[in-house]
């Protein structure tokens, strides 16, 4: 899967809705292939422009369906105190990145729902306005079934389009192979069951490597039968969901190895901050010119943690301004809390973490968000290095 994208569309409650490059191959594949679709049904003939607009106005509804269901994630991992750094289309669909995992069952289940629970109700929406244009339900399920010269009404043969696709999408998603919201969801239930994450990460891992086998096998079959591309297709997304299966083994591994570990037990536990109310040129002067650090944690009067400032931004402040722009006016808010963790976190916690990854540390906080350590990346890696040359924890 795609680590971030290439390029960003457009931004939703903050969220940046980027694209991968991947995803142009895709959207370009599914209006050629939906034109030739549409041409046949409408039968309309070759020198007609119709399929070809059907066909852009489907991919971008389809893609557009692809963004509602991450951003159902999205929100509901925000209400449960999980900040999104990113959503990426790319070929496979769609991924909506965590700030860091789930820290508890429940969270887990809601937020691997979210996404199937928005898909279902594009495809009801669909389905509402199909029997609508259809003038029964007859109809629209008529329509959904489409045979080459079916004379289908153009707006009819999209939302058709559209539900069946939606509904694919819907059933593929629910499938209980981990990476899949299907298998989220069984790791959620797995977890509430045992009261292990670990255990119970393992269990939905090897779910989806089951699946990963099952679809690469069905991928030879038919390509074997004469449909390279299907064949090829159906292989690939064997393939992707058996390696991020793995992927999940081997952090389910680390975990197991630094369980017990929390974050005040690496953090360097005498941060130096800047408070909010320090002028520019003081904190270029005082912190940046003296430390050489790329960036300061920002505190206000009773340490609580508020945001980074930057060299960058402070740089970019013109010289005749530094003496009274105040640091509180050019510095990077944590009003999502994910430029930092609580102090008390199990470390295992920051694995994949995406702002750790970013800024290569993390404000490390007590319960009420005063600054008490920064986290870094270097430190947590360390601790796994050291935690992996000591012989495993017996099952």
């Amino acid at each position: 899967m795609p680590a971030h994208a290439a390029l960003t569309l457009f931004h939703v409650r903050g969220i940046r809705i980027g694209v991968d490059y991947s995803w142009f191959f895709v959207l370009f594949l599914i209006i050629i292939v939906t034109s030739d679709f549409y041409e046949s049904v409408l039968n309309a003939g070759t020198d007609s422009a119709l399929p070809y607009l059907l066909a852009v106005i489907s991919a971008l509804a389809f893609f557009g369906s692809i963004v509602l269901h991450e951003l159902g994630h999205a929100i509901v991992a925000m209400r449960n105190g999980i900040g999104i750094t990113e959503i990426t289309l790319w070929m496979f669909g769609g991924v909506a990145h965590m700030a860091r995992d789930t820290d508890s069952p429940g969270a887990e289940f809601r937020i691997a729902a979210a996404g199937p629970a928005v898909t279902l109700g594009i495809a009801v929406a669909c389905g509402v306005a199909g029997v609508a244009l259809a003038g029964s339900e007859q109809g629209f399920l008529d329509a959904m079934l489409i045979e080459e010269g079916a004379e289908v009404a153009p707006a009819l043969a999209v939302v058709a389009w559209l539900a069946s696709l939606n509904v694919l999408v819907l059933a593929f998603n629910l499938l209980p192979a981990f990476p899949l919201d299907g298998g989220r969801i069984t790791r959620a239930i797995a977890w509430k069951i045992t009261g292990e994450r670990n255990k119970a990460t393992r269990f939905a891992a090897g779910l989806g490597q089951g699946f990963s086998y099952l679809f690469m096998a069905l991928g030879m079959l038919v390509l074997l039968s004469g449909d390279p591309i299907n064949g090829l297709f159906i292989g690939m997304v064997g393939f992707l969901i058996g390696s991020s299966a793995r992927g999940a083994m081997q952090r389910t591994e680390f975990e197991s190895r630094i369980e017990g570990l929390s974050v005040s037990d690496v953090m360097d536990s005498d941060p130096i901050s800047i408070p909010e109310e320090t002028t520019v040129a003081l904190a270029l002067d005082e912190f940046f010119l003296r430390y050489r650090w790329s960036w300061f944690p920002v505190t206000d009067a009773a340490q609580r943690f508020l945001g980074l400032i930057l060299r960058d931004a402070a740089d970019a402040v013109p010289n005749e301004s530094r003496a009274t722009k105040r640091v509180s006016d050019v510095f990077e808010s944590d009003s999502s809390h994910s430029l930092q963790v609580r102090d008390d976190a199990p470390l295992d916690s920051l694995l994949g973490n995406d702002a750790l990854k970013r800024f290569g540390a993390l404000a490390a906080v007590d319960s009420e968000g005063r600054l008490k350590g920064i986290v870094t990346a270097n430190q947590v890696g360390r601790a796994l290095r050291d935690a992996m040359a000591e012989p495993p924890p017996a099952p």
